[in-house]
């Protein structure tokens, strides 16, 4: 993962470099917004699964920086003043914090706009229809059927009570959507059979559910100096989440049962997506 998340940093520093433009300002916070820290899960996603089709790896790191372009646009605009008002990201001040709003809006729109930009270049892949199957299932997993309504499911549950199933479907928008897109990227730049594809996307849908439980976790005993963001925000928030509707310990087991459930859909590749597999343990068991 240290080792994608490098390259993905290189690739990204030279997708988006600094600008002596009068617009200067906006560059500097999009590079603000996306270099220097993260896990980068959603990319080496995209590179993992990749390589279990013999993808090349300069095609596999464009799209892995798309995901994170996507991926860190979410994360300033969740944390605008409008939406979660958070301070702190990854351990520094938010982008709206260093910068300002509109400068923080402005850096989210342009970071979305790029991951298609990059998506659509012939340098990611040189057959056109796979570039438009990629663009295609981003702005799905990114857009009202995913990611941001997911985002507009979580904002309404600050006012209205949640139950297990109407958690479930919020997570699997707002988080769920796009780590399968991530999981299955891979798949369509290497014009995967239909089977493999069916069992990355199975073992995305149940990595994502482990791995909102395991932020939910983390947002109840997580160390803020560890997690790089304050804790306790859903419930201070009042929103529904999988904690507190299980209880912590049916919460950390059912993460387990849902990690072990995703390795398992991988036995069709035959050993060869045992990073993969244990991918699932590690958002489990993380501290961050």
């Amino acid at each position: 993962m240290g080792e994608a998340a490098e390259l993905v940093e290189q690739e990204i520093d030279h997708l988006l470099p600094m600008s002596d433009t009068t617009e200067a300002k906006l560059f500097e916070a999009m590079r603000y917004a996306c270099l220097g820290g993260g896990k980068r899960l959603r990319p080496f996603l995209v590179m993992t699964s990749a390589g279990l089709f013999g993808v090349a790896r300069d095609c596999a790191v464009r799209v892995a920086a798309a995901v994170e372009f996507v991926h860190c646009y979410s994360l300033v605009h969740d944390d605008l003043p409008a939406m979660d008002d958070s301070d702190l990201r990854r351990g520094r001040p938010t982008v709206h914090k260093r910068f300002d709003d509109a400068t923080a809006i402005l850096a989210g729109d342009a970071l979305l706009t790029l991951a298609f930009e990059v998506l659509a270049d012939p340098e990611t892949h040189e057959d056109p229809k796979v570039r438009c199957s990629l663009v295609a299932a981003l702005a799905k997993a990114a857009g009202m059927h995913g990611m941001v309504g997911g985002q507009m499911l979580d904002l309404i549950a600050e006012t209205t009570q949640f139950d297990m199933g109407a958690t479930t479907r919020l997570q699997r928008l707002k988080t769920g959507e796009m780590i399968a897109f991530s999981c299955c990227a891979g798949a369509i730049l290497g014009r995967a059979s239909p089977p493999q594809m069916h069992a990355l996307h199975n073992y995305a849908h149940d990595l994502g559910l482990a791995f909102q439980i395991a932020d939910d976790l983390l947002d109840i005993d997580g160390d803020p100096s560890v997690t790089g963001k304050p804790a306790r925000q859903d419930a201070a928030a009042g929103k529904a989440t999988f904690v507190s509707i299980l209880g912590v310990e049916r919460a950390r087991d059912q993460a387990r049962l849902l990690a072990d459930q995703a390795a398992r859909h991988l036995e069709i590749f035959d050993g060869r997506a045992d990073i993969l597999k244990s991918v699932a343990t590690y958002v489990v068991e993380r501290r961050h």
